[in-house]
């Protein structure tokens, strides 16, 4: 019996996982991941590394992150608690979809994760307070290889759904997409 119900996004590579529930009166079993079954829909190998973060706040945005070739890095991402607008960028070289964004609502309430394959930036905004999200990870975290773009770059015009905020230090200072990013190889 499969688990996943796996959805094509409008860009390559990008899918939505959606969970078969198993439950009954005292709660539900969900399977995070399958090996087999997500190797079907592209997850490239073993998990390398597995993270979990918490958001506090309302409107909070994280993101946009991607690591650069040679660590470049697939991730599964689901949301435990609450609910997020998740957004992945496709900015592989040569890609027709280049610069594109396709979003997801991931909650705890709807069981869907998004498989986001290297090459692609990653974000999200927190829809609720008290947020916690699961990211399995392909390749491990190289501080060299990150990279980001700025959450509100006007060329990527990423339509969310409430007035950012909480943007970390970090995440304010990222360049936003310009004519000499080349995309990246993943």
């Amino acid at each position: 019996m499969r688990r996943f119900e796996i959805h094509a996004t409008p860009l390559a590579g990008l899918c939505r996982i959606d969970r078969r529930l198993l439950g009954d009166a005292r709660g539900y079993l969900a399977r995070i991941y399958c090996a087999e079954e997500l190797a079907a829909a592209g997850w490239p190998g073993p998990i390398a590394q597995i993270n979990h973060t918490f958001t506090a706040e309302r409107g909070t945005v994280r993101g946009l992150h991607f690591q650069r070739a040679p660590h470049a890095e697939a991730k599964l991402v689901s949301c435990l608690a609450g609910e997020v607008w998740d957004v992945a960028v496709d900015l592989r070289a040569g890609s027709p979809t280049f610069g594109r964004w396709h979003a997801e609502r991931l909650s705890a309430a709807n069981g869907r994760a998004l498989l986001i394959p290297a090459g692609f930036a990653h974000g999200f905004q927190a829809l609720g307070r008290e947020v916690a999200m699961l990211y399995l990870h392909s390749a491990p975290y190289a501080p060299q290889a990150e990279g980001g773009l700025h959450a509100e770059d006007p060329r990527l015009a990423i339509a969310w759904p409430l007035p950012v905020r909480g943007l970390s230090l970090r995440d304010r200072a990222q360049a936003v997409l310009d004519d000499d990013f080349q995309g990246l190889t993943p």
